[in-house]
């Protein structure tokens, strides 16, 4: 059971991905485990033979216990006692602990090029499916390191040369991916919850007993963004190798009106109130399974491409399990999109400490009236969204949740800055 943080001193294993006998490869998801804090999957850390299950689904354990034996298919271990079937997990998101050396008798194809390559776990598992030398990529990231994005482009080049993207003989199939939902419940079955369904649900009746939750709600004109979005959504994907979404216009938004009313960004301790220095963005991401808050580290210190590539990374990172506890932890500010699913608007629950949340509504076109500099009205077709801020009134002020929302209503529909 990996170390994830500080503060987490057990983890529960909800499905092995794996069963005795099967082989496994390094990197490879080998089983998910949920903590108080995140659901994440486990990969091995060497390859070779998953010879026993020492703790099954279901069971409680503490961190640093052994839950299974990796052996090289002849009966020996291909790592140390397997506490080691799971490597240290880092505290922090940006960095990352080196893999341990796989053994020599059960190293994959493709380890030993890449093990000087700054790169990630899931970064080599795609290298080694279209059979690319970590070596001859350019990485992008912070140091030189090799992203996803950039093995996916040279794949692309090489496609382009004519050079096969796959090697020619016939590769190991690869292994099945687990199914992320669980079979549909028939009425009338009693179905237990789930660990983060359980945790989900403490900690909404425990904001609704904590904070005074009042909501107020601003109708916003969308169609200058809209307009601009449409224009650079192509070339901006191009360039940066992201999509350009709207969540950081909305991001954008709310850490300048947050720099405007700092107590919207407090908190309280007993009976005083702490004023962050900086703003943390809690972006809500749906799951198959249940919902989870990644948060944005310094957001109020990102420009525009910081925030998307932020947000793009931090939903990957939820939907494949690959969040740390530390990438949950610290919130300011909270921001949910329930319009993505069609919602008019919604009415969130403070997600604690904070002191706000915002929802943002579906964007969708309009009859509005609109009134000219010489006071003539006439009706245009816009594009219009509802933003919700439900705010704890033990902190904040109706006039105060009123004139936050007011700017970022302002910001959105004059907005001025640069995309990318």
């Amino acid at each position: 059971m990996p170390q994830m943080g500080e503060s987490i001193f057990e983890g529960t294993i909800t499905k092995w991905l794996k069963k005795p006998g099967d082989k496994v490869q390094r990197d490879e998801p080998l089983f998910e485990i949920s903590t108080d804090k995140v659901d994440a999957e486990i990969p091995a850390p060497a390859s070779g033979i998953l010879q026993e299950i020492k703790v099954s689904e279901g069971n409680t354990v503490q961190v640093n216990t052994v839950v299974g034996v990796i052996g090289d298919g002849n009966g020996a271990s291909a790592s140390a006692p397997v506490k080691a079937a799971v490597p240290a997990v880092p505290a922090s998101p940006k960095k990352e602990a080196p893999a341990p050396p796989p053994a020599p008798a059960v190293t994959a194809p493709g380890d030993e090029e890449d093990s000087d390559v700054r790169s990630s776990p899931l970064v080599r598992k795609l290298a080694r499916e279209h059979s690319v030398d970590l070596a001859k990529v350019s990485g992008t990231g912070t140091g030189g390191r090799v992203t996803k994005q950039d093995v996916l482009d040279f794949v692309d080049r090489r496609v382009g040369t004519g050079i096969p993207a796959r090697p020619a003989e016939p590769a190991s199939p690869a292994p099945s991916q687990p199914t992320r939902t669980a079979p549909a419940a028939i009425p009338g079955d009693l179905v237990p919850m789930s660990q983060m369904r359980k945790i989900i649900a403490q900690r909404m009746i425990e904001s609704r007993r904590t904070s005074a939750h009042v909501h107020c709600m601003f109708e916003v004109d969308m169609t200058r963004i809209v307009n601009l979005r449409n224009q650079l959504k192509n070339g901006f994907e191009q360039r940066y190798g992201a999509r350009l979404t709207f969540m950081p216009f909305f991001v954008r938004a709310a850490i300048i009106a947050l720099q405007q009313y700092p107590i919207v960004n407090s908190s309280l301790e007993g009976d005083s109130l702490r004023y962050h220095k900086h703003v943390n963005a809690g972006i809500a991401v749906a799951l198959d399974w249940g919902l989870i808050v990644p948060v944005l580290k310094n957001a109020d210190e990102l420009n525009f491409l910081g925030l998307q590539r932020g947000i793009t990374d931090l939903g990957e990172r939820a939907r494949t399990k690959k969040l740390m506890p530390a990438d949950v932890e610290g919130a300011t500010f909270t921001i949910t999109n329930p319009g993505q699913f069609g919602a008019v608007f919604g009415l969130p629950i403070i997600n604690q400490p904070n002191a706000a949340i915002m929802g943002v509504g579906g964007i969708t076109k309009q009859p509005v009236v609109i009134t000219s500099k010489d006071g003539t009205d006439s009706i245009a077709i816009r594009s219009v969204v509802h933003l919700t801020l439900g705010y704890d009134h033990r902190i904040v002020d109706g006039a105060i949740a009123d004139q936050f929302m007011a700017v970022v209503k302002k910001t959105l529909e004059s907005w001025s800055e640069e995309v990318g």
